[in-house]
């Protein structure tokens, strides 16, 4: 097995994460939490959390290039270890690249098709 942030030596000396005591994690007025289950046996809704690893890439002068999305899959590939395979190594979690289309090319492909967009913005 790889070392990782769950099995490695780091996961020994990492500090616990600490909870931000602002937002209820505790059962609602319906005896349920945020996530919409109680915590049940060894399932916990405390433990549930989102956006563990994001990659943000962009070009700060607005220039538009293939490079911005060849390194947003270096970034992709790179987050495998927050959770992106499971056991079923064709299945992933949905995690993606969000890009921009050119708006040149999609109007013409949608004008093809006899749909007329609206103007930019």
């Amino acid at each position: 097995m790889t070392p990782s942030a769950t099995n490695g030596p780091a996961a020994q000396t990492k500090a616990p994460a600490v909870k931000n005591p602002s937002i209820a994690t505790g059962p609602t007025r319906i005896g349920r939490t945020p996530t919409g289950f109680a915590a049940h046996g060894l399932y916990d809704p405390r433990n549930e959390h989102d956006a563990c690893g994001v990659g943000f890439i962009v070009n700060m002068k607005g220039v538009k290039s293939h490079q911005i999305v060849t390194d947003g899959l270096a970034v992709l590939e790179n987050l495998t270890h927050r959770g992106a395979v499971g056991a079923d190594p064709l299945m992933g979690d949905g995690a993606g690249v969000l890009v921009q289309l050119p708006d040149r090319f999609f109007r013409e492909e949608m004008a093809s098709q006899g749909v007329e967009l609206p103007k930019p913005g």
